[in-house]
């Protein structure tokens, strides 16, 4: 199988390649599995962007977004890693006759690949994690007025980031099966100016990008 990673920021980058080995643009191997790892960039468009290049060019059986994500729900912790049952954006609104978050002729919701999410939730390697909504959009979510905001239209949403929802709609267009892995960074509605985001990387939180590699490993 031949697996697409489209991870959007350096430092999210080095650690998945240290982990699965290879460089940028270029086929590695993983256990079975080729692996070719796009860098794409911060945002929905950098992300959509980054995902149809790859699909182009490399033609990929899956892909895969990981990186890191603000914990939207106060039940999970920091290092825990959300696991997409599905995507949307939490910032698009096109009037009353769709969802809001919804794009017109485009699914409420972008669904993850169901044999993708029971590999995901079936891992043991000592993290935990959830199942859940990822909603993206053009925000980097540093206070609790911007989190509560996000709650009151998508209160389901087990954490918030930038590229998930444009990577999967990417997908759905070009008819790829899709999942998305989100360390969490932070907890803005446990957090003051986005410091446990600035703390997690002086961490460098290895042992969460490990589920990654467990995941890859596995499919």
């Amino acid at each position: 199988m031949r697996i697409g990673i489209v991870i959007a920021m350096d430092k999210e980058y080095r650690l998945v390649r240290e982990i699965v080995g290879g460089a940028e643009g270029q086929v590695g191997t993983l256990g079975d599995n080729e692996i070719v790892m796009s860098r794409c960039g911060i945002g929905k468009v950098n992300a959509a962007i980054g995902a149809t290049e790859l699909i182009q060019s490399f033609h990929p059986d899956v892909i895969v977004s990981t990186g890191v994500a603000g914990g939207a729900s106060t039940d999970i912790e920091v290092k825990d890693v959300v696991v997409s049952s599905s995507c949307c954006y939490h910032d698009v609104y096109c009037g009353p006759d769709v969802a809001y978050g919804q794009v017109p002729g485009m699914p409420e919701t972008f669904k993850s690949d169901e044999r993708l999410l029971h590999k995901a939730l079936s891992l043991d390697c000592g993290v935990k994690v959830h199942e859940g909504l990822i909603v993206t959009g053009d925000w980097f979510v540093d206070s609790r007025e911007k989190m509560r905001s996000i709650l009151e239209r998508f209160p389901q949403a087990m954490a918030v980031d930038m590229e998930s929802a444009a990577i999967a709609h990417a997908c759905h267009i070009r008819g790829v099966p899709f999942i998305s892995f989100r360390i969490i960074s932070d907890i803005p509605l446990k957090d003051h100016k986005a410091e446990m985001y600035f703390n997690f990387w002086e961490e460098i939180a290895e042992d969460s990008f490990s589920v990654t590699k467990a995941f890859l490993e596995t499919i």
